[in-house]
């Protein structure tokens, strides 16, 4: 009879500690990818070399220093990323400082923006997409999967700062929605806020090109819709790091990363004040390839040493705070797509693909 109880206890435990490793508090998610913004600056803030060079700072003030350099490292990328640095890494996960030998890196051979965006929402590497101009993806992707699932039909949107993005995602034959340039959002009840948000992107000069807007805006349009509709995955494409670096505009690459690290802040603290997202939301962080060095920092492609060397970082309920991660070991952006669908519960799985990996530590409590 003993024998039994005790067979019994073990059998309970068993279940619920199975169960335990299947439940998931996060039940919705914010992608963010920032476009081309190297580990180098997360990890260790401003480069000096980079700040000195008036090649890539016409303006010879001394603000910028103010601004962005200190002689310690912990306080350097302090003032580049606060929020980053002060309450994601106290709360979440950073993942790719090589000089720990914690690397990420970018799977697929070509190292630029639609291979990675596809590698990163696909969760597979595609050989043939090898150019940014390449026609809509014919592959799945992840948001494409969980909108797809029970309870979150019509609950995956997309804002987008490039054209391009809504190809890699197949607009044309997709049932989500997928804001890029220049489109508004659309409805017969829009807030004031969504209204404002519509009219800015259509008043602020065009800089980057008819292909591009700018991240202020991609933000204001994607924070007003989320207040308005409360979307359950919502994944918000950034790209102004990648434009200023490749003008070889060092400053304003740091000033949009400051800037960057300030709208997720307040995207956050905002989901967290709202009843809907409070305690179940997670944010997952990165970019899409990484840039060359000294004064390669500009490049990026297969032919710039060390432009597949990248990162991400997560936070959210189901994430244990870890903070920076100081463990060797390798990642590959193919494995955040199944990451992505298993912090709601889901098995990502693409029928005749090899998906990457789950990250363990970012979806184990």
């Amino acid at each position: 009879m003993k024998l039994k109880s005790l067979l019994f206890v073990g059998l309970l435990f068993g279940l619920s500690h199975c169960f335990a490793q299947t439940a998931h508090k996060t039940k919705n998610v914010v992608v963010i990818l920032i476009d081309g913004y190297r580990w180098q600056e997360l990890f260790k803030g401003a480069d000096l070399d980079l700040l000195n060079n008036k090649k890539y700072n016409p303006d010879d003030s001394l603000e910028r220093f103010k601004k962005f350099w200190s002689v310690n490292l912990d306080e350097r990328r302090k003032k580049l990323m606060p929020f980053t640095w002060n309450y994601i890494a106290k709360y979440g996960q950073l993942y790719g400082n090589r000089d720990l030998g914690n690397k990420v890196n970018v799977m697929n051979p070509y190292w630029f923006s639609y291979p990675g965006r596809a590698e990163i929402l696909s969760g597979f590497v595609d050989t043939s997409i090898n150019s940014n101009s390449y026609p809509s993806n014919p592959n799945p992707n992840v948001l494409e999967f969980i909108n797809n699932q029970k309870g979150y039909e019509g609950k995956v949107v997309t804002f987008a700062c490039w054209r391009a993005t809504g190809r890699c995602l197949h607009k044309d034959k997709s049932a989500m929605l997928i804001n890029v340039p220049w489109e508004d959002i659309r409805g017969n009840h829009l807030t004031e806020t969504e209204i404002l948000a519509n009219e800015m992107q259509h008043y602020i000069p065009q800089i980057f090109g008819d292909d591009e807007r700018l991240d202020g805006l991609v933000y204001g349009l994607a924070k007003s819709y989320i207040v308005a509709s409360h979307p359950k995955v919502t994944y918000i494409d950034f790209g102004d790091t990648d434009e200023y670096a490749h003008g070889g505009k060092y400053e304003n690459y740091l000033d949009d990363i400051h800037n960057l690290d300030a709208m997720i802040e307040n995207l956050w603290r905002m989901m967290e004040q709202d009843p809907f997202y409070k305690n179940n939301t997670t944010f997952f962080i990165v970019p899409d390839h990484g840039r060359g060095i000294g004064g390669e920092w500009t490049d990026h492609g297969s032919n710039t040493p060390h432009s597949n060397e990248t990162w991400f970082m997560a936070m959210g309920p189901d994430t244990r705070p870890l903070g920076e991660m100081k463990t060797k070991e390798q990642i590959f952006q193919t494995q955040y797509a199944k990451t992505i669908a298993a912090l709601l519960g889901f098995d990502y799985n693409v029928p005749g693909k090899i998906i990457g990996n789950e990250i363990q530590n970012v979806v184990d409590t």
